[in-house]
């Protein structure tokens, strides 16, 4: 026994033993403090109340199960176990797993309940907060029942070897399958108050405080990422153990192996109980404010601030301070003092006599009751004076009140900063689009997967992009503007990129099919806003410029993801049968996006609503308001857009997903990744020369110019082999650079108050990867004739050139797209005189029906002007 004694201390027992009763003694102390607060201070309990005390009640029976656990030999290794001790402890442990669920589902709603009971104006927060408590409920139930019957039947979770008549899953697998969700409601839960946070009108060191309480979330999801790492540990410590002992076993299944679970599962269980318990104490810091503010209140007011007077309220002198800088000046003062202060005859009742809502009562330093006031702040401006209009103040607090200049109306100067913000984007989507290509590779290679499953994978990317756009991008866009996409759109991209982690730890087909599309459903929502806003901020005459420069940028991270990720992480890793590396590269990234979308939140962006899109498309030629026969020449160049941009894609997905294929026929020598990088080298290097040439060729030319020569080489690397045949598909990817940006933007062009829905079907046509790529794989495979199958490839961007033979063939599309240079050209261009200006308005806005009469109705439709009217220059 004296052995057993000290194989145990040897173990990690006694540190999870410590750590675990530390744990739950703290959120025992937090729990308790938070309901004296609220029922000796407050005197009322609320909902969220009664679900924290549910939340600590399945804590303490999994923090118990974790220390029950340890007295039967949990973080001893399996050999030191006595066999006696074995049923006892997987009781102990399966105790432990069907908990943890429940207790992040009490914890989690808890908090949501808590947010739901705020009496917000914002409907967003209320309905986000009801999306996250659907999923955090309907996410744990699913996965505690998938751990409660872990094992077919039950009773095989209790012995020390599974039978081989019965089934089970790897409880660390179902942890780690978990963790995703876990992660994203982590940080919904963190970042869904703080847009109201921050928009509070409060004394600078509340707010900081107010702001730091509802923060201390991210010590949770910092332990979880802790954990998993200790889950990801104790699974590939799993697989080496079962790889070991069934090399030694001639193979023995895995129900048949036992493999040291008490051991390598202990720092686990260990780190679940400081997350649910940490998760706790965060939880109750909101709730402690009262009790702070009874007994020690100097940790709520600066050093120095006395009492002073707003009309009978009482308040401390910096409160009164910082109250009158902010003020707002059109607010009248008798509605300052009630309003933002509470009522004059008693601090804890409204002007209404109601009680004070849960923000107030959070920042107010003498409060001893709740209300629903939270939402008089945000009425405050509305109560103006009708007889006098005073200057509004720049700056309030953290929001800039100052009015934004519409982003179709900056100038080239101005509209540096904001487009160098979405161009951000570019580079990043773009990096992740290249970094998921080298990701799908190593999948597909671990998972032994045939070509159709590739094929599907990648289907699956551009189905996400023709369902986003018009569904969750159409309504955000038009709601919400174009700054919402950006944050809406990285942030379900962000959930992409965590659920690729069940995914590489099943190696689940299904799993990575759903994570391809989230990704591709972010990106689309992104990219929905991001490439109009490029078109439309700043003059319209430098749209095609500005995008391609974007667009370029984006290129140019779509080649260095690549090379970082087959030189950095996947170097030594690229033919191990393990998915690794590439679940922390995506791990990485997606919190890395989270902060992201939640920065893009508060970058100044200008906006611009459909009335000013509407006006900035005005042109005095009257060109886009010509007709062709009986339809609006702007629909039809939009319809030849949308198919021009869904062969386009088509086409490049065809060359990317036939490139290494191609190769493979030309010459088995060449590195496949050296020459990609060489192709989307001049893939970028195209948008940077289409960029700078649109400032003195036609965009229109442009098109038709790459067109054609994607065509022309196409058809050259199908009949050319060797460095030749290489050459020319260099070539067709260096043409095809700029075509997405030439015809996004020739696509908008007069679209006016129906830009956005314009934008949402050029990006939903962006699914046209799905659909040609597929079929050159069903002819290579099929015949065999990898370089016969770019026919497909040819044959779509002849469908997509239809746009630019009517751009350049009609003259009223001429006319339509054709920009008109501003007076001051940053690009060199002959500028149109101010006299040539004013000829031609007046022209136009004199003809009326004097013009009509003298000019014929195909004149007219074409944008034809009178002899003598028009100056040509």
């Amino acid at each position: 026994m004296a052995d057993t004694d000290h194989a145990y201390f040897q173990g990690r027992g006694e540190a999870v033993l410590g750590v675990t009763v530390i744990m739950v003694v703290l959120s025992s102390i937090f729990v308790s403090l938070r309901m004296i607060s609220r029922a000796a201070i407050v005197k009322k309990l609320s909902l969220d109340d009664y679900f924290m005390m549910l939340a600590w009640a399945i804590a303490f029976g999994l923090s118990f199960s974790i220390c029950y656990g340890t007295a039967w030999g949990l973080g001893r290794h399996e050999t030191d176990v006595p066999a006696g001790w074995q049923s006892t402890l997987r009781k102990a442990d399966y105790a432990f797993t069907v908990l943890y669920q429940p207790a992040l589902m009490a914890l989690k709603t808890s908090i949501l309940a808590f947010y739901l009971s705020l009496p917000t104006t914002s409907r967003t927060f209320k309905w986000a907060s009801i999306a996250t408590l659907f999923v955090v409920n309907a996410g744990g139930f699913a996965l505690t029942m998938v751990t409660v019957f872990q094992c077919r039947p039950i009773s095989a979770t209790f012995d020390s070897v599974v039978p081989a008549s019965a089934s089970c899953t790897d409880i660390v697998t179902i942890y780690l399958s978990s963790a995703p969700l876990n992660l994203i409601t982590d940080f919904a839960i963190l970042f869904l108050p703080m847009p109201i946070l921050t928009g509070m009108r409060l004394p600078r060191k509340q707010k900081i405080i107010l702001v730091v309480t509802f923060s201390a979330g991210f010590f949770v999801a910092a332990v979880d990422v802790v954990r998993i790492a200790y889950l990801q540990s104790a699974a590939q410590t799993r697989l080496a153990e079962i790889a070991s002992q069934s090399h030694h076993d001639n193979g023995a299944s895995r129900n048949q192996v036992q493999t040291d679970f008490s051991w390598y599962a202990s720092l686990s269980f260990m780190w679940t109980a400081i997350e649910v318990n940490i998760g706790i104490m965060c939880a109750c810091v909101p709730g402690l404010k009262p009790l702070v503010s009874r007994f020690m209140p100097y940790l709520l007011r600066d050093p120095g601030d006395a009492p002073s007077k707003i009309g009978s309220l009482s308040l401390p002198i910096g409160t009164v301070d910082m109250a009158e800088a902010h003020r707002i000046p059109s607010v009248m003062e008798d509605d300052v003092r009630h309003r933002d202060f509470g009522s004059q005859s008693h601090p804890s009742q409204d002007e209404d006599g109601g009680p004070m809502g849960m923000m107030d009562f959070l920042t107010t330093p003498e409060t001893t009751d709740l209300s629903n006031a939270l939402a008089r702040t945000q009425t405050a401006q509305t109560n103006t004076s009708r007889n006098t209009r005073p200057e509004t103040p720049t700056f309030f607090d953290f929001v800039n009140m100052k009015g934004k200049k519409s982003m179709v109306q900056m100038t080239n100067r101005e509209s540096v900063f904001p487009i160098a913000m979405v161009t951000v984007l570019f580079f990043i989507w773009g990096f992740e689009y290249g970094l998921l290509a080298v990701l799908n590779q190593q999948f597909q290679r671990v998972a032994h997967m045939t070509t159709g499953q590739s094929t599907g994978i990648h289907s699956a990317y551009f189905a996400g992009y023709a369902l986003g756009p018009p569904t969750v991008g159409r309504l955000v866009l038009k709601h919400w503007g174009f700054k919402a996409c950006y944050s809406v759109g990285l942030a379900t991209f962000a959930c992409g990129t965590l659920i690729f982690w069940p995914a590489a730890v099943l190696t689940s087909f299904p799993a990575f099919i759903v994570t391809n599309f989230i990704v591709a459903f972010g990106l689309s929502i992104l990219e929905v806003a991001a490439n109009p806003f490029i078109a439309l901020c700043g003059p319209a005459e430098y749209a095609e410029v500005r995008l391609n420069l974007s667009q370029a940028v984006q290129a140019v991270g779509s080649v260095v993801a690549p090379l970082i990720a087959y030189k950095a992480f996947f170097h030594e890793a690229l033919n191990a049968p393990s998915l690794v590396n590439t679940q922390w590269a995506y791990l990485g990234i997606s919190l890395a996006t989270i902060l992201l979308a939640v920065a893009y939140y508060y970058v100044p962006l200008p906006e611009a609503t459909d009335s000013e899109i509407e006006d900035a498309s005005e042109r005095m030629d009257g060109a886009h308001k010509a007709k062709f026969g009986k339809f609006d020449i702007v629909w039809i160049t939009l319809g030849f857009g949308v198919f021009s941009q869904f062969c386009y894609v088509g086409a490049q997905e065809v060359n990317a997903t036939a490139f290494s294929s191609y190769l493979g026929v030309i010459d088995p020598t060449y590195n496949e990744a050296n020459y990609s990088a060489i192709a989307h080298t001049a893939f970028a290097v195209s948008r940077f020369l289409a960029a700078g040439l649109g400032c003195w060729v036609k965009p229109r030319i442009l098109l038709l110019l790459f067109y054609a020569g994607a065509i022309i080489f196409q058809v050259l690397a199908m009949n050319y082999s060797g460095n030749t045949g290489v050459a020319m598909m260099i070539m067709v990817y260096f043409v095809e650079g700029p075509l997405f940006s030439l015809i996004f933007a020739q696509s908008l062009r007069g679209m006016g108050r129906h830009t956005k829905l314009a934008s949402v079907l050029l990006t939903s046509a962006i699914s046209g990867g799905a659909v040609f790529s597929p079929i050159t794989n069903h002819i290579s495979n099929a015949d065999g004739r990898v370089m016969y199958s770019l026919v497909v490839a040819v044959a779509a961007f002849a469908g997509g050139m239809t746009l630019a033979v009517w751009l350049n063939g009609v003259p009223s599309a001429r006319m339509q797209v054709d920009p008109i240079k501003d007076a001051t050209s940053p690009c060199g261009s002959r500028p149109v005189s101010t006299s040539s200006r004013a000829s031609r308005a007046l022209s136009f806005l004199t003809m009326g029906k004097k013009g009509s009469k003298d000019m014929s109705g195909d004149e007219w439709r074409e944008g034809k002007p009178r002899e003598g009217n028009v100056d040509d220059s």
